[in-house]
């Protein structure tokens, strides 16, 4: 009888690992949206509406062999996965790739394609009427989204506000070659400096907003950009689970995250090592595929070769179509045409066609 393999969460880590399982064993991926969102291009899409359909792709022909379930998982134990309905999911071996959140308009929180589409349509519509925006947090969120809306909006006046340098714990290299580049689109970049009383961190509002310093920044539109919030809520009950100061679940050697040998977890919502990125999870996810099958084999996962991030983690990170600044394995730190060829032309969309079997 063929082994079972249950994953939870049809993201990044999620789609890839049960699509190269499903060859092995038997895959079921629990996913409760019905469509998986590309988020490089939902950022962009919000200055080029008609980009929106193309970031989302069903998962209807995304596995031959294993199936896609659309609900929403309520429990896992070591003996499978619950549904909100009350239905048990058996498996051999669990995965939880739950990810993370963004504002609605990045990144789908919910089942519902309209919510999405609605929710990237309001903020859309406040960006094209604005003339002036501020954009807060200078992570790759916040600092692609500035590139993006400067380099097709060139009237708009657009400000970056960071209290840390840009791309933050990277090869200060790369932030420093973005602010310049920034700088050159017209974007006006204020690091160092954090963004006071704001009326909320989720969602666009009108401005101005004051720093701490004591400034004022005029802004039609205020956009936050703070990073992403782990979806822990499956992994937070299970026993031995320890979490981070940035809110993950952290993982052992072999990308465990509690004391049940069979639950496995990988993405955004576990430390395993890696930043909070889709590189860092395309890393973990073919080395989760090769421990699943050896363990599925019967081989001790504690007695295979543990899992080893990035040593030093790549980024992409495009300006809009044309400019950006990369780190890349081996090569290191490249400029704006290596970053267009290899993701700010197409933002990996032939990849994620070919995975989704859309043509």
């Amino acid at each position: 009888m063929s082994k079972k393999v249950v994953i939870v969460g049809g993201g990044y880590v999620g789609t890839e690992l049960a699509q190269s399982l499903e060859r092995y064993c038997d895959v079921t991926l629990v996913e409760r949206k019905q469509f998986f969102c590309h988020v490089p291009v939902m950022i962009r899409s919000l200055v080029q509406p008609e980009l929106f359909e193309q970031a989302l792709f069903p998962y209807d022909k995304l596995l031959q062999t294993g199936r896609v379930v659309q609900a929403s998982a309520a429990e896992v134990n070591e003996s499978g996965v619950t549904l909100e309905d009350g239905k048990t999911l058996g498996a051999d071996a669990i995965v939880v790739a739950t990810g993370s959140s963004h504002d609605t308009a990045f990144k789908a929180p919910g089942a519902s394609v309209e919510e999405l589409r609605e929710a990237n349509r309001a903020l859309a519509q406040q960006i094209e009427g604005a003339s002036s925006i501020a954009i807060i947090g200078g992570g790759a969120l916040g600092v692609e989204l500035a590139g993006e809306i400067k380099a097709l909006r060139t009237h708009k006046q657009v400000t970056l506000v960071s209290d840390t340098p840009l791309i933050d714990g990277y090869d200060p290299r790369l932030g420093q070659g973005l602010e310049a580049k920034l700088g050159l689109l017209g974007v006006e970049v204020i690091t160092g400096r954090t963004a006071v009383d704001l009326p909320q961190t989720r969602g666009a509002f009108p401005g101005p907003i004051r720093l701490d310093d004591g400034r004022e920044i005029a802004a039609d539109l205020v956009i936050p950009a703070l990073g992403s919030t782990p979806n822990t809520a499956l992994l937070d009950p299970l026993p031995g689970v320890e979490k981070t100061a940035d809110g993950r679940v952290r993982n052992d050697r072999w990308l465990r995250p509690s004391a049940l040998p069979n639950v496995f977890a990988a993405g955004d919502a576990v430390d395993s090592g890696d930043h909070m990125t889709i590189v860092g999870a395309s890393r973990q996810t073919p080395w989760l595929a090769r421990s699943l099958r050896n363990f599925l084999a019967g081989k001790r996962t504690d007695r295979t070769a543990a899992y080893g991030p990035w040593r030093n983690a790549p980024l992409l990170v495009p300006l809009g179509e044309h400019v950006g600044q990369s780190i890349l394995p081996v090569v290191g730190l490249v400029g704006s045409r290596t970053t267009r060829l290899v993701k700010g032309r197409y933002l990996f969309l032939p990849k994620y066609r070919k995975l989704f079997r859309t043509g």
